[in-house]
């Protein structure tokens, strides 16, 4: 959809409401990914795309509906037979949209999340497209860094609050002034009940640190073990890098996982007979080159995941050299005690000093007694995750209070 936001924006701040179809669901050969959107605005222009051409003259008549009644619709379009070429897939896939009726009087927060994708800043979309909440109803969402979290009583999300709350309606500059408060509290609008804006909140965080985009489904009020209400994510932002040094079978193992939690995965070694993309899962990028040279010149940010498992001084002082001064989420090297002592004392000697050597996770991994490349992949991965979310990684049976802290 950020292909088609400037002039959803435009439209939006004349006031003027338009019909948004949002791709939430496909399956099989379905030509748009969930997310795909095209809108009908005001003189029943067209913008975007949600199937590549196969079905959109049947969601624009259903945009237009939707924007005289107010009411969002859901309908799934699929290869027929008999009717192929009239509103089906010729392509034999299938895709489900939801369209609402986007307006300021409508969704209040829209104006702050255009702004943030504009800018490049990070925000999820929560929509509720199913179940016993009311469809269409949106939760705007920006991570902990873009704002102070609070009470959901002081971010707009919550009892009694409505899509409008902590946003404000109206166009001109009382619209950006709501816009610009929304976005401020962190959490902007409401899916109907306290406890359904909580859980969401919460969930589209995690995705939207893995920029991931997907359905996720609920109670009527939150509850995990139910599948009631069915809510879409929509996270603008990309997914973070994970860049494994040293093409080994650790590293085939810590790769795979890293693209099963959402990583964007380059796996770099200066082994040409190593470094070979067939030893990697499909969608790892490889590289040959040295691996301080290559981190060197590639950009990180605070998202990044570093894992160096070269294991060999040559390659692991310089890299992470590199490394421990420049922005990441996570830096862990693997190796013994005695490597780490060593590896520890040469980079103190190279200049690094204790805040910088203080980032280093060494040696890498979680205690979870790990011995094959898989189940020392699974105990990287959790150090990972427990680093994200400020996890301590004793077992729950030996915690007491919330599991996931608020």
């Amino acid at each position: 959809m950020r292909e088609i936001l400037p002039a959803l924006h435009e439209w939006y701040a004349a006031g003027s409401p338009f019909g948004l179809a949002t791709v939430v669901a496909v399956s099989r050969s379905a030509p748009r990914d969930p997310g795909a959107a095209m809108a009908v605005g005001p003189g029943d222009e067209v913008v975007g795309s949600v199937s590549g051409g196969c079905v959109e003259g049947a969601v624009f008549e259903l945009a237009r509906e939707v924007v005289a009644s107010g009411e969002a619709r859901l309908e799934t379009f699929g290869y027929s037979d008999e009717d192929a070429f009239a509103v089906g897939l010729t392509c034999g896939g299938e895709i489900t949209v939801l369209v609402r009726r986007v307006s300021p009087a409508d969704d209040p927060a829209f104006a702050a999340v255009a702004e943030s994708v504009a800018a490049g800043r990070p925000v999820t979309v929560a929509t509720v497209i199913d179940g016993p909440a009311p469809r269409g109803a949106t939760l705007a969402v920006w991570p902990y860094t873009e704002s102070a979290p609070g009470p959901a009583s002081d971010s707009g999300a919550g009892a009694g609050a409505t899509q409008g709350s902590g946003a404000g309606a109206g166009t001109g500059a009382a619209a950006r002034s709501g816009a610009e408060t929304a976005r401020a509290a962190g959490v902007a609008g409401s899916l109907g009940t306290t406890g359904l804006d909580v859980a969401v909140t919460a969930d589209a965080r995690g995705e939207l640190a893995l920029g991931a985009t997907g359905q996720r489904h609920y109670g009527p009020h939150g509850e995990r073990r139910e599948d009631a209400v069915s809510v879409f994510l929509h996270s603008f932002a990309p997914p973070p890098r994970m860049l494994v040094f040293g093409a080994i079978d650790y590293a085939a193992a810590v790769a795979r996982i890293g693209d099963f939690l959402g990583y964007r995965v380059t796996v770099c070694d200066a082994r040409p007979v190593f470094a070979t993309p067939k030893r990697f899962p499909p969608g790892v990028e490889v590289v040959v080159d040295w691996p301080h040279r290559y981190l060197g010149g590639t950009t990180t940010d605070a998202r990044t995941v570093i894992c160096v498992l070269t294991h060999d001084p040559k390659f692991d002082v310089p890299l992470l050299e590199e490394a421990l001064r420049r922005p990441a989420a996570y830096i862990g090297a693997m190796g013994s005690r005695r490597t780490h002592d060593e590896r520890m004392e040469r980079l103190a000697e190279a200049g690094l000093t204790e805040g910088e050597l203080a980032r280093l996770r060494s040696p890498v991994g979680l205690d979870l007694g790990a011995r094959t490349p898989e189940e020392v992949a699974v105990s990287v991965a959790a150090e990972i995750v427990a680093l994200r979310w400020g996890g301590t990684g004793t077992p729950l049976t030996a915690t007491a209070g919330a599991i996931h802290p608020r």
